[in-house]
């Protein structure tokens, strides 16, 4: 198999940022007279910030509004400096090592101000990436495999010429519908669940396994 590119997901991937914005959309949505549970949030994981808030919002008969979305990423940012360890041990190098050997993109479901939170906890601006893909450049969400497919045209390269690495089941599921090499790192959801759930061609445990799997896939 002749890898090419890797494309990352950030939330949960390059940053520990699920219990931050868990916490961000509780408080959030409480403005918007929504009293959510964390339950609330678990089955739009990975889709977006949108289905994010807008899932649980409808189920408490709110609906979705773009300022709430606003309220939440102005809590997240400040919530986010407060958790400096928010990014997972071995991040910078992982990703170093990546670019030093493939083409490398970020694509996350989340909306641009949120990924440019989350790469300047990282250390890097967006330019790091050879691309950069938001929730915000597709219209369908994951588990559709467009912002992949997206990713990998943004590289000048096929999907089935990525590996994708992923923590959520939505995400897993939309690299495996673009064609990709699917990895999950198993910070979201257990090694038992993402088998049994989505089937990830590869699992592991750490960022810090990647490199040497990229090796073996590669």
């Amino acid at each position: 198999m002749s890898i090419k590119a890797v494309l990352f997901d950030m939330d949960g991937v390059l940053i520990d940022s699920e219990a931050i914005i868990l916490e961000a959309a509780i408080i959030g949505l409480k403005q918007f007279g929504v009293n959510a549970v964390p339950e609330d949030f678990t089955p739009f994981v990975g889709a977006g910030e949108t289905k994010y808030l807008g899932g649980p919002a409808e189920k408490y008969g709110v609906s979705f509004v773009p300022e709430m979305k606003t309220v939440v990423y102005a809590i997240y940012a400040d919530l986010l400096k407060e958790h400096p360890d928010a990014v997972y041990d071995g991040v910078f190098d992982t990703v170093n090592y990546v670019k030093s050997k493939f083409k490398a993109a970020v694509c996350s479901a989340a909306d641009l101000t949120k990924v440019e939170h989350n790469l300047r906890a990282i250390g890097v601006t967006p330019d790091f990436f050879n691309a950069l893909v938001t929730g915000s450049d597709v219209t369908r969400q994951k588990p559709f495999p467009d912002i992949f497919l997206k990713g990998a045209e943004s590289l000048g390269v096929e999907a089935s010429e990525c590996v994708v690495i992923e923590d959520s089941l939505n995400g897993i599921r939309a690299a495996k519908a673009a064609g990709a090499v699917s990895v999950a790192v198993t910070t979201s959801f257990s090694r038992e669940v993402l088998e049994k759930e989505v089937s990830p061609d590869y699992i592991i445990d750490d960022i810090k396994e990647f490199p040497a799997l990229l090796e073996k896939i590669g």
